[in-house]
């Protein structure tokens, strides 16, 4: 089935063709022409394949040909190798003979060995005396170079032993024992070589060529241990000493020279020295620096460029470093000293200060570097260290307050900003500390300043409570003796004025310290705000306490017959108050103006107090007339007075005191029908004016009978009263006495 396929394939395709060829009548006459050119192109593949045939055939053949005479070889060479093997069966016993000569040859080596040798072996102790010498003198090749004569001829003679008896040790001893002070040299050249070493940074500057013959020494014994080693694979022969790895050792005094380099650079005086971490990590970081610069610049030319030298120094440094801080960090470190180590671990040992100074690229890279501590222990440090805050900044505070309270029982007032508003220095010394700590914090790392910021602000939450706590017992100690201390007023004006200087600061801080989408971590500062306005309105409410305590005399004179008589009352209240906002001009303008409206609502609700209070009963018009008039210009006595105390707040002040005038006018009515119409315009004015207020009212005017004042007050009762959105209420907490007058018309109603 498959052929058939193609077949067809192809039939379809000439079809095809042959119809596109003969599709014109004039096409007929060259059949014939088509059919010789098909002919052609056939005979022409058809050569193409036998040739490729052919081809693949001659391959065959050929290759045919090479695998037997493969076969022919393997042959050939089993046969030689069987040849071999039979020869080599025979000549066993004849190498078994020749033993003697074998041993008879290596003594002869061996012999030959001591007679090469045998000026060096008798010129022993002369030579190791030179090289003592020189190793004296510092002339540190030439002594190298004597050593290895020494050491090549005790080497060569033990191993001349070791290959003729290697079991003999007493010979192999005797060598040793001959050439026992070899050893020595080469420990005395050894700690020559370490001292140089240890002293590289000087010695580089100041004859880079002894450090250049120290490296030489090394490099020769370096090929020599690399020598002895090969030898040892193929005898299982090794000299005394051997190897002496004197590379490792070098690097191994670079670590330890450095080590006692960053250790020793502490200071004696910790114990009295507060700052002692501070000068210890920057002697290190100086001494660190300069040292990596002098390795980079001159060392580095010292030694071959295998060595490395400058990696292999910086990762030494990296090492000893981390050590130390390890160990710094271990030990009990105060909060100062906890910043002043992560500080310097974190940003310091990577800035342009340290590892990433200039000098020091691009062969110091510092994106590279392990950190010198590990994230466990700087998060370790970071825990202490709050903990060591929180506990510093609550006694900071207690101890801010306490210092602030000393001032409050001062005989002297209190300081002035530069505007003239009373303050103490309690807001200043808290959000200073405040401010270092969290510049510390910044120094360390962005995420330990949002944490020491919100610490901040919850410590201040809990001493905002605390200060309004001591600005009550203030108050209430002073209640107690009102002459004591001389200057509660003016300190009771600085606690509030804190307040604002407060608030200030904490929209400070947070603006300086937070970016606008952190600010979520201080969600509480709306509670703080709510505290110091409470703190503030408590300390306004006690100044207004103290100004109303020496009113409250005269405030008992008004609607008196004294009151009535020409009594002054009002005038001593008027120049009371004034006196009083004189000194509370020290209060800034935002609780002033609420003090000045809340005095003047005070005032006059006293006054509207002294009118419901049953004090006075006019006896006749002339009375009634009198008191009016005299209501009237203690009204228009207000309104100047707080106009005055008001005039830099757009403050409106006139309304209030037009209550008295409007009640004045109806105690001034001579036509007693018209009460009603008076009483009611009144109700319509001040919805909250209860019937007691119209009792007491009419009982004052004492011309109104029993039955028109029931006849008005249940009238005014059923009218309705529409309160004005602008309207704030000043009868509603004006109490007034029961009146006999009125529990008989109460008790029908």
């Amino acid at each position: 089935m498959r052929m058939e396929e193609p077949d067809k394939e192809a039939m379809a395709t000439a079809v095809q063709r042959v119809a596109g060829m003969l599709q014109r009548p004039d096409q007929l006459d060259k059949v014939e022409q088509y059919r010789r050119r098909e002919a052609r192109k056939k005979a022409s593949v058809e050569a193409r394949l036998k040739a490729a045939i052919q081809s693949q055939l001659d391959g065959v053949r050929t290759g045919l040909n090479q695998l037997h005479n493969a076969l022919n070889d393997v042959k050939d060479i089993q046969q030689s190798l069987g040849n071999v093997s039979k020869d080599w069966r025979q000549s066993i016993n004849t190498i078994e003979s020749l033993k003697d000569v074998k041993d008879a040859v290596v003594q002869h080596s061996q012999l030959a060995a001591a007679v090469e040798n045998l000026k060096n072996i008798f010129s022993v102790p002369e030579i190791v005396k030179e090289t003592q010498d020189l190793i004296e003198q510092s002339a540190l090749l030439e002594a190298h170079r004597k050593l290895m004569d020494l050491e090549c001829s005790r080497d060569g003679l033990m191993y001349e032993q070791y290959r003729m008896d290697s079991k003999n040790t007493h010979d192999m001893n005797l060598i040793q024992t001959y050439f026992g002070n070899v050893q020595h040299l080469s420990d005395e050249l050894a700690k020559q070589l370490w001292m140089v070493i240890q002293r590289s940074i000087t010695t580089v500057r100041k004859d880079p060529t002894l450090l250049v013959s120290v490296v030489r020494i090394i490099e020769r014994e370096e090929k020599i241990d690399r020598r002895m080693m090969d030898r040892r694979k193929q005898t299982g022969f090794i000299p005394p000493g051997r190897p002496k790895k004197w590379k490792q050792k070098m690097f191994e005094v670079f670590g330890k020279t450095i080590g006692t380099r960053i250790e020793g650079t502490q200071a004696d005086t910790r114990e009295s020295d507060k700052m002692w971490l501070v000068r210890h990590l920057e002697i290190i970081r100086r001494y660190l620096l300069d040292d990596l610069i002098i390795v980079k610049n001159l060392m580095v030319q010292c030694f071959p460029p295998s060595y490395s030298i400058f990696p292999k120094v910086l990762e030494l440094y990296h090492s000893a470093l981390s050590s130390r801080i390890q160990e710094l960090a271990s030990e009990d470190l105060e909060a100062n000293e906890i910043v002043s180590i992560l500080t310097w671990v974190l940003n310091t040992y990577c800035s342009s200060e340290m590892m990433g100074n200039i000098e020091l690229i691009p062969e110091v890279d510092v994106a590279l570097l392990k950190p010198l501590l590990s994230e466990e222990i700087v998060d370790q440090l970071l825990h202490k260290y709050m903990a060591t805050l929180q506990s510093n900044i609550i006694a900071w505070l207690r101890k801010a307050l306490e210092t602030d309270k000393k001032d409050w029982d001062k005989d002297t007032e209190p300081e002035a900003d530069q505007d003239g508003y009373y303050q103490t220095t309690l807001p200043a010394i808290v959000f200073q500390m405040f401010e270092q700590n969290l510049q510390v914090a910044a120094q360390i790392s962005e995420e330990l300043k949002k944490k020491v910021l919100h610490l901040c602000l919850l410590q201040m939450n809990t001493f905002l409570n605390r200060y309004s706590e001591q600005a009550q017992l203030y108050k209430e100690e002073h209640l107690k003796n009102r002459q004591l201390p001389a200057c509660y007023v003016q300190y009771m004006i600085a606690i509030i004025n804190n307040c604002q200087t407060f608030k200030e600061s904490i929209v400070s801080l947070k603006r300086k310290y937070l970016r606008s989408e952190d600010n979520v971590l201080v969600s509480g500062s709306a509670n703080m705000d709510s505290i110091l306005d409470n703190i503030a309105s408590e300390g306004c409410r006690s100044l207004l306490d103290e100004v109303f305590l020496d009113l409250e005399q005269h405030l008992n004179d008004i609607m008196t017959k004294k009151w009535l008589g020409g009594s002054n009352s009002v005038d001593t209240i008027c120049v009371t108050l004034e006196d009083y906002f004189n000194d509370f001009a020290k209060i800034k303008p935002h609780y002033k103006q609420k003090m000045t409206i809340k005095a003047h609502r005070k005032v006059v609700t006293e006054y509207l107090k002294a009118i419901m209070q049953k004090r006075i009963c006019f006896r006749n018009a002339e009375e009634r007339k009198e008191g009016a008039e005299r209501m009237i210009k203690e009204a228009e006595q207000f309104k100047f007075l707080f106009r005055r105390l008001t005039s830099g707040f757009n403050e409106e002040t006139d309304g209030l005191c037009d209550t008295i005038t409007d009640i004045a006018e109806v105690i001034k009515l001579t036509d007693p029908s018209l009460l009603y119409l008076e009483v009611s315009t009144l109700v319509t004015r001040y919805p909250d004016l209860r019937d007691d207020h119209i009792a007491a009212l009419l009982a004052m005017r004492g011309d109104a009978s029993r039955e028109m004042k029931q006849t008005i007050i249940e009238t005014v009762e059923q009218s309705q009263r529409q309160q004005s959105l602008n309207y704030t209420p000043i009868f509603k907490d004006i109490m007034v006495p029961s009146l006999p007058t009125l529990s008989v018309p109460k008790l029908l109603k």
